[in-house]
C-alpha cells in the first residue's frame, strides 16, 4: 500500500494536472512521450501525427492553421492541456472569428448564417473526421456540400453560375442569350414557369431545365387554326406580338368606311369580321359594336350618347369628361374632392353608378358624430357647418359661446378632439354632451385636492385661461399675509414640495404660523 501511496504522489509531482476529456486516454506516466520530448516542450509533430486530418490541410497549404495568423506558431499555444477533464481545448469567438483566414470568404447570405448550420457531421464527407463529436473540419467550398441540389443533377455543380450568395432566387446571373433558345419579342416578358413546367420529381419539387423542346412553335403553343395553315406559325406572326399579322397587317383600313385609330388597329381582326372580310358592318356608332357599358345611364330620349363624348379611340380609362364638365352637374368639385378618384364616389359596388347617387355629405360619408352632437349645433347633420372641403381636419370656427362653456384664453387654441376625443381602454370614444364644465373635468388636480370646496376646485380663483403661470393669487386674501422681507422670498422657500404615496404636490395649505415653524 506504500509503495502504491509512494507511486501516486510521485505521478502527482510529475503531472501538472488532469488531460481533458479528449486527451484522458493519454494518461500515465508511460504515455508522456505521446505528446512530449524527454526534456523538452510539447512537440507539433506529435501532435500532427494524431491528428492526421488536421496535418494533411496543412501539408496542403489549406486552411485556417495555413493562415498567417496561425502558420509558425506551436500547437501547444492555442491549445495547452493539464487543466482539468472539463477543459475545453478548442476555444474561439465565433462572433468575431475572421473567416477569411479558412480560405472561404463568406459572403452575401452566408455572412447571416450561424457556425452550426453549415459545420455538422451532415456535411462533412471524410469518413474519418465525421467520427468526431465536433469539428469543424471536413466541409469542402461546393454548393452541394450543404445545399440540395434543386435541380436533381441536371445542369451544373456550379451553382454560382446562375446564383449569387445574395439570394437563390432570382437566378441573377443566368443569360438565356446564351442558351440554344434566345429570347426574343414577347418571349422576353415570359414567366419561367411558362415554359420550364414545375413538377415533383423523386418525391422532391422540381423545375424542368434541361430537355424542353423548341424547334417549332407548337412545341409550347396550341395551333388555334388546327393546322389548316401549316405548322409554321413565322409565316403569319412574329415574336413580337401574335396578334400583328404579316400580310393582313399591310392591308390599309383607311381605304374603307372605317379608318382605324387609336385602340382598334390592335384588335383582331376575327373579333369585328366575324364570318368574312366582305360582309358589311354597321359601324356609325359606338354601340354598333359596343355594349353600353354605363347601362343607359346617360340615354335621352330612350337612346344613349355616342361614346365619344367622354372617352376616344386611344384608351377608354381614363375618361375624357373634365373636372370642367363636373362642375356643370349638380355637384360641384372643390377642395379635396378634385383629388378624390372617381371610382370612390362612382363604383362604391359591382358597377358605375352616375345617377342618383347623393349630393350631401353623409350620402357618401359616415356621420361619424349622429347620436354624440345635438342637431341643433349642426342641422341637417351638414358637416360644412363645421368642417371645410379641403381637409377633414380643417374644422370653421365654431361659436361654442353657444354651449354652456365660452372657449377664452388658451382654450381658444386646442383643438376640437383634446376635450372631445377621450382614450378608454385603449380607444378613442368623442364625447360632446355632458362634458363636465369644471377644470377638473379636464384637467389634472395638481394641488392635490388643497383647495377643494364642497367637492370642487375652482382653479380661476388663481389661474387665467390665458396662461396657467404665473398665478393671480393675492396671499394678502390668505390667512398669512406678507409684509417686510416676506415679500421677497421666493414662493418654494416656505411652500415646498411633499410626497403622499405616489403622488407629489407642493404643500400650500400651512397652518402654523409661528416663526419658530419655519425660522431655526
Amino acid at each position: 500500500m506504500a509503495m502504491m501511496l509512494g507511486g501516486y504522489h510521485a505521478f502527482a509531482q510529475l503531472s501538472p494536472g488532469d488531460l481533458s476529456e479528449a486527451h484522458a486516454h493519454l494518461e500515465g506516466l508511460s504515455n508522456c512521450t505521446q505528446c512530449h520530448i524527454l526534456g523538452e516542450k510539447v512537440s507539433n509533430d506529435k501532435c500532427l501525427a494524431c491528428h492526421t486530418e488536421l496535418k494533411s490541410r496543412i501539408d496542403q497549404q489549406k486552411g485556417y492553421h495555413s493562415s498567417s495568423d496561425v502558420k509558425g506558431k506551436e500547437c501547444i499555444v492555442c491549445h495547452s492541456d493539464h487543466h482539468g477533464r472539463k477543459f475545453e481545448m478548442i476555444r474561439f469567438d465565433e462572433n468575431t472569428f475572421d473567416h477569411n483566414l479558412t480560405g472561404y470568404e463568406l459572403l452575401g447570405s452566408h455572412n447571416k448564417q450561424a457556425c452550426d448550420k453549415c459545420h455538422k457531421k451532415d456535411f462533412i464527407t471524410e469518413n474519418e473526421i465525421k467520427k468526431k463529436n465536433y469539428t469543424y473540419l471536413g466541409l469542402d467550398q461546393k454548393c452541394l456540400t450543404c445545399h440540395d441540389d434543386y435541380h436533381q443533377n441536371t445542369l451544373s455543380s456550379s451553382c454560382n453560375n446562375c446564383h449569387t450568395f445574395e439570394k437563390f432566387k432570382p437566378a441573377s446571373k443566368f443569360d438565356h442569350s446564351h442558351t440554344k433558345y434566345p429570347l426574343l419579342g414577347k418571349h422576353a416578358t415570359v414567366e419561367c414557369a411558362k415554359c420550364h413546367k414545375i413538377e415533383t420529381r423523386n418525391n422532391e419539387k422540381f423545375q424542368e431545365f434541361v430537355g424542353v423542346s423548341f424547334s417549332k412553335c407548337t412545341d409550347c403553343h396550341k395551333d388555334v387554326h388546327n393546322n389548316k395553315f401549316g405548322q409554321t406559325c413565322t409565316k403569319c406572326h412574329s415574336e413580337e406580338s401574335f396578334h400583328i399579322i404579316k400580310g393582313i397587317n399591310d392591308f390599309d383600313h383607311s381605304k374603307t368606311d372605317f379608318k382605324l385609330v387609336g385602340k382598334h388597329r390592335s384588335v383582331k381582326c376575327a373579333v369585328c369580321h366575324k364570318t368574312n372580310y366582305t360582309d358589311p358592318i354597321k359601324h356609325n356608332r359606338c354601340a354598333d359594336c359596343h355594349k353600353d357599358y354605363h347601362h343607359n345611364q346617360f340615354a335621352v330620349e330612350g337612346r344613349s350618347p355616342d361614346c365619344v363624348q367622354c372617352h376616344n379611340n386611344d384608351v377608354f380609362s381614363p375618361s375624357g369628361y373634365t373636372i370642367e364638365d363636373h362642375n356643370k352637374s349638380k355637384f360641384k368639385l372643390e377642395g379635396a374632392h378634385l383629388a378624390t378618384p372617381c371610382f370612390a364616389c362612382h363604383k362604391k359596388e359591382d358597377k358605375w353608378s352616375f345617377r342618383q347617387i347623393g349630393e350631401k355629405c353623409n350620402d357618401c360619408h359616415q356621420d361619424i358624430h349622429k347620436n354624440y352632437i345635438d342637431q341643433k349645433f349642426y342641422p341637417g347633420s351638414l358637416c360644412t357647418t363645421c368642417h371645410d372641403v379641403n381637409t377633414w381636419e380643417e374644422i370653421k370656427i365654431f361659436d361654442h359661446s353657444k354651449t354652456r362653456f365660452n372657449l377664452t384664453g388658451a382654450h381658444k387654441k386646442e383643438k376640437c378632439a383634446a376635450c372631445h376625443f377621450k382614450e378608454e381602454n385603449g380607444e378613442k370614444k368623442q364625447k360632446f354632451r355632458n362634458l363636465s364644465i369644471e377644470c377638473a373635468g379636464c384637467h389634472n388636480d395638481v394641488h392635490a385636492g388643497q383647495f377643494e370646496v364642497d367637492g370642487k376646485v375652482e382653479c380661476t380663483k388663481c389661474h387665467k385661461t390665458t396662461q396657467w403661470k404665473p398665478s393671480t393669487f393675492d396671499h394678502n386674501t390668505a390667512k398669512f399675509k406678507l409684509d417686510g422681507k416676506h415679500k421677497d422670498v421666493a414662493c418654494i422657500k416656505c411652500h415646498k414640495p411633499v410626497v403622499e404615496g405616489q403622488i407629489e404636490y407642493i404643500y400650500y395649505k400651512i397652518e402654523d404660523f409661528r416663526c419658530e415653524a419655519c425660522h431655526k
